[in-house]
């Protein structure tokens, strides 16, 4: 086994699984779905972080001291582990999928190294970000350096159609960071603009990671075009839903903070509905607090309290929760074209889990 200098552990599947998931109590259910995942694939999930070891090693030491500080707070290995479960799902009984599963969570890595640096963000899930630690310029290129690995995984799988994918999900991603960068701060974004931002960012790597599951099996086109959908629409739930919890009353009730999309001036589902249903007064407050980050006390709490108001007087959190089940819907219809078995039950566990969090 590689040593990785001062970089921290990975965890466990099982830490894995419980990571980021909240626990609304003890009549919550949002665990057992990925629970019931691991219980399937935890043994390939461990073989996965092994090889993230591996991969991270560099004679550079701030390479893994950087990467490892942010590929160890993974929290559930979501994208990876829905690799896995196509593969399973699919019947394959190879190794591809765990160099596969491996390079999808780089390119997810590398991503999130990339996003803080271009959002300033100091803190994500709790933690100092890599750019707070160590400044941007390192943290842009071990991005750059976790995105060369991951084609690297690429190339020794030998799979052109693989390359295709995971070339076509990076550059698609990119596509979405830049959209997003036009419509942040900008009230006149609508939902088409939101699902197209979210369908780059966010679905495209869901996507990419069931359908190569389902590539390394070398299953037929319909099959693979059905894991796409899946993973497609269970990624727009997936990022609908987190945006919802961004307003959650839920959240603050767990401790967690709300309102970081509001004070970032992100146009997110919940504010475009109030937004598009507002009068000329609500537009003005949405504009100054928004687009001009104008806000009345220096943390946005009562412009962010009045915000809640709206959203409530326009029912934006409901209808957003609406639009998370209605994507999670289409991602369970994508699965019909599959037998029945244990994988497909607990994928469809799974989208439940994507928009349950919600509650």
């Amino acid at each position: 086994m590689v040593t990785i200098v001062n970089a921290p552990s990975l965890p466990s599947a099982a830490a894995a699984a419980a990571a980021e998931t909240p626990d609304a109590g003890p009549s919550s259910t949002h665990r057992v779905a990925l629970d019931a995942l691991l219980d399937l694939v935890g043994d390939d999930l461990t073989r996965v972080n092994q090889t993230i070891l591996d991969r991270m090693h560099s004679p550079i030491a701030l390479i893994p001291q950087l990467a490892g500080h942010i590929v160890a707070a993974g929290g559930k290995r979501l994208r990876p582990l829905l690799t896995l479960a196509a593969a399973r799902l699919v019947g394959y009984e190879g190794d591809r999928h765990i160099s596969l599963a491996a390079c999808i969570e780089f390119l997810h890595t590398a991503t999130l190294l990339h996003d803080d640096v271009v959002d300033e963000s100091d803190k994500r899930r709790g933690r100092d970000t890599a750019n707070a630690i160590w400044g941007n310029k390192p943290s842009v290129l071990v991005g750059d350096f976790l995105f060369a690995r991951a084609f690297e995984l690429m190339v020794e799988d030998g799979s052109l159609e693989v390359m295709g994918i995971l070339a076509r999900a990076s550059a698609v991603i990119s596509e979405g960071e830049i959209h997003q960068l036009l419509t942040s701060n900008n009230i006149e974004t609508v939902e088409e603009d939101y699902i197209q931002v979210v369908g780059a960012k966010t679905a495209a790597l869901f996507a990419a990671a069931t359908r190569i599951g389902g590539v390394a099996a070398e299953r037929p086109r319909a099959e693979l075009d059905a894991l796409d959908a899946y993973g497609r629409n269970l990624g727009i739930a997936f990022q609908i839903t987190d945006d919802f919890l961004d307003y959650s009353a839920r959240e603050a009730e767990l401790g967690k903070s709300i309102g970081d999309d509001f004070r970032d001036g992100k146009l997110t589902l919940p504010v475009i509905h109030a937004i598009a249903h507002g009068d000329d007064e609500e537009r003005a407050f949405w504009r100054r607090c928004l687009e001009e980050q104008d806000f009345s006390d220096p943390h946005g709490e009562a412009d962010l309290a009045h915000a809640m108001t709206l959203l409530a007087r326009h029912g934006a959190l409901e209808e957003t929760v609406r639009r998370a089940h209605a994507y999670a819907e289409a991602a369970r219809r994508a699965l019909d074209i599959f037998p029945d078995s244990r994988i497909k039950t607990i994928l469809t566990e799974v989208v439940d889990f994507s928009v349950e969090r919600a509650y």
